[in-house]
Order: structure tokens, then C-alpha cells, then sequence
């Protein structure tokens, strides 16, 4: 096996990106109570949501947060707009800590740091017509284009390929994916320089979901926007995302740049995750690994590496030591891997077998 070289800020930065990042996110945690009790409520526990998360995004990179329901994808997002309060950890927006920044402080961040929410029903105001909402988050920031409100807003709606003639249509009005277009939208009427995409098109039908993709593809080329793009879809990420982090149980346990990852992944969960995705190709036999048991409880997450309960290579060192997110001698640059014992290159294939091999008693099953 190879030997683990300690995570250091070189080996953090993906290829042909210099200097500090646009958000830099380090040992991040979001704990939410559990209390107890009928009448004097208590806390007996806490919900580990995210627990101690570290990732990096650059100006003009799409970067991709992939992982099971539940993982903390969307905790994540919300707390990198700040619409969550973190437990812990550091947040640090162009050189700013803005962990735990007044609204006051965050006032001219804001503005920069949007969010594309997921359920596209659910955040359109229904009582307000598409151009109030699109044109709210100018109002509020006191923001005047030249032409006024109502002509700015018209442009948006010719950019995310809409009719501006619609400008005074409620929400039902819509479809899905046209009402995505207004969240797309009414995320750029601020000019900002990082989107936060928590699932955009999950809601949506296969048929539009690549429409919707490519538009957000097209708008980070045109404007040079970056993008945190949290999906559970990898085909997705793959064609969206120039970095792809992978989540587990609230830790990161691998993020490389989508080719290395994608080609070559080290983690045994990202190989789980990799040979679920359909692959159109009929001479592709790779054998599906199918993990059994659940998720564990994030109220009391293992001790050790979290994904040891399901993890077919796990060993008594799984149980005591948490592995730490770091690059291995024989990785690109970029690609770090929290695991005690890695796959190697081009074990994407006998991941299956191996699954079935390696420890005695069915961990994991192939199809």
C-alpha cells in the first residue's frame, strides 16, 4: 500500500488554480440539539449534520458535493450562505471570515453568495408575480440599474431562456423546469460571484433536467461564476463539475478533479457510489457492489472511519483511528482520500469481487 503524505495548502489546490480561494471552508460542524423531557425539555444528544468539514472552491470553479440522502449536502449549502448558524469551524468568503458575521457584516457578502434552492414549487412565492420576485433582492439591496428594475429583470428572464414579456405571470403559471429558470434568475439579478446549487434539477423531469444543467453550464462559461453544485446524481456532477468532493455521514472522504475520480477513485465508498451509475455502454460489465445495512444514526456516528460498519475492507484500526483526509504518494495532485487502506489504481472493475473477497462474511453482494 502506498505510503499517505500529510495534507498540506499545495496539495489542496487543484491544477491550474493559483493564489488564495474564493471560499475556503475548514473543520466546519453543524449540531443540531436533541432534547428530552415532557415538561423541562433538555438536550440528551445532537444531530452531527456536518462534522468537520474541509473544501475549497476558486473563483470560476464548479465545484460538485456528491453523497447519499441524509449525508449533510444540503446542511452544507445552507451554511456556506449563512442561512444556517455554524456549531464550529471557519467560513471565509475573498479572505473574509464570515462564520459568525453580523447581518450587518454580511450585508455586501450577501450579495455576492446566492443559492438555487431545490424544490422549485416550494421557493416561488405564489403570491407574487415572477418580476417582483426576480426584482425583491435588487429592492432590498438598494441596487438602480440604468434602465430601472422592470428592464433588468426582462434581460434575466431572455437569459435563463424565458419570455420577458411574462414578466407580470404568477408562478403557477409555469412548469417545473421554467420555474427553475425564475430561481436561476432571481439567483443572478445580483451579479454574484458564487452560486450555491443545492439539487436544482432533482425536482425536475429527466427531459428538462439536462436543459436546466446545460443553462447553468453556459451562464458560468459567459460569466465567469462559481459554483458549488450539490447533487446525488453523478452522471450529473460529471458533466457539470470540474471538482467533485465526495460526503459521507458528514465528512468529506474524497475529492479529486472529476477525471481522476470518476477514472480512478480510492475511497471504497466512492467506488459503492460509482458502480450504481448506468452506463450506456453494453460491453461495460462492471459488477454493481450493493452495501448492506443502513446509515448510521448521525446521532451517534462510529468511532473511527464512519464508513466502517458497511465497508467490506474494514479492519480493527477502521474502529479506533479516524482516517484524515490526505493525498497518497501514488494520487495526482489534488486527489485526497480519507481511507486506512485505499484501492489502488484501476480497482474500479474488481471492486465486486472484491467486495465479496477480501473479509469473511457478505459485507457487501454484487447483482
Amino acid at each position: 500500500m502506498s505510503d499517505q503524505l500529510t495534507l498540506g495548502k499545495a496539495e489542496g489546490t487543484p491544477a491550474g488554480q493559483a493564489g488564495e480561494p474564493l471560499l475556503q471552508i475548514t473543520g466546519l460542524k453543524k449540531h443540531f440539539p436533541v432534547t428530552g423531557g415532557l415538561i423541562f425539555k433538555r438536550q440528551v444528544g445532537a444531530v452531527h449534520a456536518v462534522d468537520g468539514l474541509d473544501l475549497s472552491v476558486y473563483a470560476k470553479e464548479s465545484v460538485g458535493l456528491v453523497g447519499e440522502s441524509g449525508c449533510g449536502k444540503s446542511t452544507t449549502g445552507r451554511l456556506v450562505t449563512r442561512l444556517l448558524e455554524p456549531t464550529a469551524g471557519e467560513i471565509r468568503y475573498a479572505g473574509q471570515d464570515i462564520t459568525h458575521a453580523s447581518r450587518r457584516a454580511l450585508a455586501p457578502v450577501r450579495s455576492e453568495i446566492q443559492m438555487i434552492f431545490q424544490d422549485p414549487y416550494s421557493s416561488l412565492n405564489p403570491r407574487h408575480t415572477v418580476g417582483s420576485i426576480i426584482g425583491a433582492p435588487m429592492e432590498i439591496n438598494g441596487i438602480k440599474p440604468a434602465r430601472g428594475i422592470q428592464h433588468r429583470v426582462q434581460e434575466l428572464l431572455e437569459t435563463v431562456g424565458l419570455n420577458p414579456e411574462h414578466y407580470n405571470r404568477f408562478p403557477h403559471e409555469f412548469s417545473g423546469g421554467q420555474r427553475q429558470r425564475i430561481g436561476v434568475a432571481r439567483a443572478l439579478s445580483l451579479s454574484p460571484k458564487l452560486i450555491v446549487a443545492d439539487e436544482p434539477v432533482s425536482a425536475l423531469d429527466v427531459s428538462i433536467q439536462a436543459q436546466v444543467v446545460n443553462l447553468l453550464q453556459q451562464l458560468q462559461k459567459d460569466l465567469g461564476i462559481a459554483f458549488l453544485f450539490i447533487a446525488h446524481d453523478l452522471s450529473i456532477v460529471r458533466h457539470f463539475s470540474q471538482r467533485v468532493a465526495v460526503m459521507y455521514l458528514g465528512k468529506i472522504v474524497e475529492i479529486a478533479d472529476r477525471r481522476s475520480l470518476y477514472e480512478n477513485p480510492r475511497h471504497p465508498y466512492t467506488h459503492a457510489l460509482l458502480s450504481a451509475v448506468p452506463e450506456a455502454d453494453p460491453d461495460d460489465h462492471r459488477e454493481r457492489i450493493r452495501l448492506t445495512g443502513d446509515v448510521p444514526s448521525p446521532v451517534n456516528p462510529p468511532s473511527g472511519c464512519r464508513f466502517r460498519t458497511r465497508c467490506w475492507k474494514a479492519q480493527d484500526k477502521c474502529a479506533t483511528d479516524e482516517p484524515p483526509l490526505v493525498r497518497l504518494s501514488d494520487s495526482r495532485d489534488g486527489h485526497l482520500t480519507a481511507c486506512h487502506f485505499p484501492e489502488g489504481p484501476g480497482a474500479l472493475a474488481t471492486a465486486g469481487k472484491a467486495a465479496t473477497d477480501d473479509v469473511p462474511g457478505p459485507r457487501a453482494t454484487q447483482d
